[in-house]
């Protein structure tokens, strides 16, 4: 085959001298982080005089002592559906972001063509029919490159690679909330049952009650009003129980929902009660500069920033024209046999431009269209981190109050089991009237009832800490479901 000529490889250098010079040139603002304005310390956390070392970065869900609790957290980790929409979304990033790297090396294409044509005797009058058959081949092999002398395709694989870097912390984000959403439903499904357990124990002990004023009666110590007030409180203790029971057989359904299963697949393994998991040690929540370099929320929203900057250098490029570099060689011949002949080779070197940058009105719009995006995207940064922040201020002061209403509230269920007790007691001797025995007992379930709900208050206020720090937990990948294909 014969060579290409000299100076069309000229052609060729000179277009690619051109390049390798104005390769370093992207139009468009390059990405700067935008400066925060974050206090030194956060304001609960400065009111604790001994915080103790931050547990942020480990996996929160084991600092409860409880095995159960892990499990399905591992398993939501693994199977929710929810997780797997966040990893679909981050595939597809990804996927966006390799296609955008290959537009900026060249389309390969390739291709073979065999005629066999015969014209019409109108056509060609006067020429026999042998001689108006024509045959024809040829093959080729071509390639098309634009010209990134401006760096819209830079800028594009920019934005590319910060949006798949702003889907990654999403699928972050959504494994801290759904790791937090299942600690805090069950918390909550033991909750309840205790809730349940301290009804159940306080109309048995109100049952008894019932019993004595009913033999008080009897035996003509008593009157038909006291069995009244004795009987409607223990039927006011008994109508809690099924509320309670349906709270408890949601959080079962939705706990379920979360580890990717049908609602009623837990009931079995989660309908015996248990114990609350252990209240964890208190937390220190480090710095507000800290907290914002942990928080995939605040990670992704920069990301999301990241890119619409770069994306008013995809559309500022359109200002200048578009260079393509395009070429081709082949071979062509009336016969196979003479296909790869000297005289049958092809070839093509051309150098095109884009002239749409003349449109200069509807170029400049899309840049004011990719400046307003970016304004905006900065807003949902700053707003990311004010939420942040917020976020934590608040869950430090619900964790410090939940703690001190528990402490206030175990003690006062403490003190109405035995003043229930000793209410009883004088209420057999003779002491005290049944109004006080009443009185007491109703106090000792409110108490008990508050204590419950209080320290389960507590524990979740604890797993909401654990989420606004938002610590470096080991990520989970759940599980691939592919779409099933004949």
């Amino acid at each position: 085959m014969r060579s290409i000529r000299p100076g069309l490889f000229k052609t060729s250098a000179l277009a690619l001298a051109v390049t390798l010079a104005l390769a370093g040139c992207a139009v468009g603002p390059d990405y700067v982080r935008p400066e925060t304005q974050v206090p030194e310390h956060f304001a609960q956390a400065a009111a604790d005089a001994n915080p103790t070392p931050s547990a942020a970065d480990a996996e929160f869900w084991t600092r409860f002592g409880d095995a159960r609790l892990a499990a399905l957290i591992e398993q939501a980790l693994a199977a929710n559906n929810d997780l797997k929409v966040a990893l679909a979304h981050y595939e597809r990033a990804n996927a966006q972001l390799r296609g955008a790297k290959f537009d900026a090396l060249p389309v390969i294409t390739a291709g073979a063509n065999a005629q066999d044509i015969r014209s019409s005797a109108d056509q060609l009058p006067g020429v026999s029919r042998e001689d108006r058959d024509t045959r024809s081949y040829d093959a080729s092999v071509g390639a098309a490159w634009e010209l990134d002398l401006f760096g819209r395709i830079r800028r594009s694989i920019e934005a590319g690679r910060a949006d798949a870097a702003a889907s990654a912390a999403d699928l972050a984000a959504a494994q801290v909330a759904i790791a937090g959403s299942v600690a805090r439903t069950y918390i909550d499904l033991r909750g309840l049952q205790e809730r349940l357990r301290v009804a159940r124990d306080n109309a048995d002990n109100q049952r008894e009650t019932l019993r004595l004023v009913d033999a008080r009666v009897d035996a003509g110590g008593g009157t038909d009003f006291d069995s009244a007030r004795a009987r409607a409180q223990l039927e006011t203790t008994d109508a809690r129980i099924p509320a309670l029971e349906a709270q408890i057989a949601f959080a079962m359904h939705r706990i379920a929902v979360l580890t990717g299963r049908t609602p009623d697949a837990l009931i079995a393994d989660l309908q015996a009660p248990a114990e609350l998991p252990a209240l964890p040690d208190r937390l220190d929540a480090a710095t507000p500069g800290e907290l914002l370099r942990r928080r995939p929320d605040v990670a992704a929203a920069e990301q999301r920033l990241h890119a619409a900057t770069a994306r008013i250098g995809v559309a500022t490029a359109d200002l200048f024209p578009r260079f393509t570099l395009g070429g081709l060689i082949g071979t062509q011949a009336a016969g196979t046999g003479a296909l790869f002949e000297r005289d049958s080779e092809t070839h093509l070197l051309a150098l095109g431009v884009d002239w749409s940058f003349l449109d200069v009105g509807h170029v400049r719009a899309r840049i004011a269209e990719s400046g307003a995006d970016a304004d905006a995207a900065l807003a949902q940064y700053r707003q990311a981190v004010l939420l942040a922040l917020e976020d934590t201020e608040n869950a430090l002061v619900r964790y410090a109050k939940a703690r001190a209403e528990d402490a206030q509230l175990e003690r006062a269920a403490a003190d109405s089991a035995a003043a229930a007790r000793l209410a009883r007691v004088r209420y057999e001797a003779g002491a005290i009237g049944l109004l006080d025995v009443l009185d007491a007992e109703r106090s000792r379930l409110q108490a008990q009832d508050a204590f419950a709900d209080a320290r389960t208050r507590s524990i979740t206020g604890a797993v909401s800490l654990y989420q606004a720090l938002a610590g470096g937990w080991p990520q989970r990948v759940p599980e691939r479901e592919r779409v099933a294909q004949r």
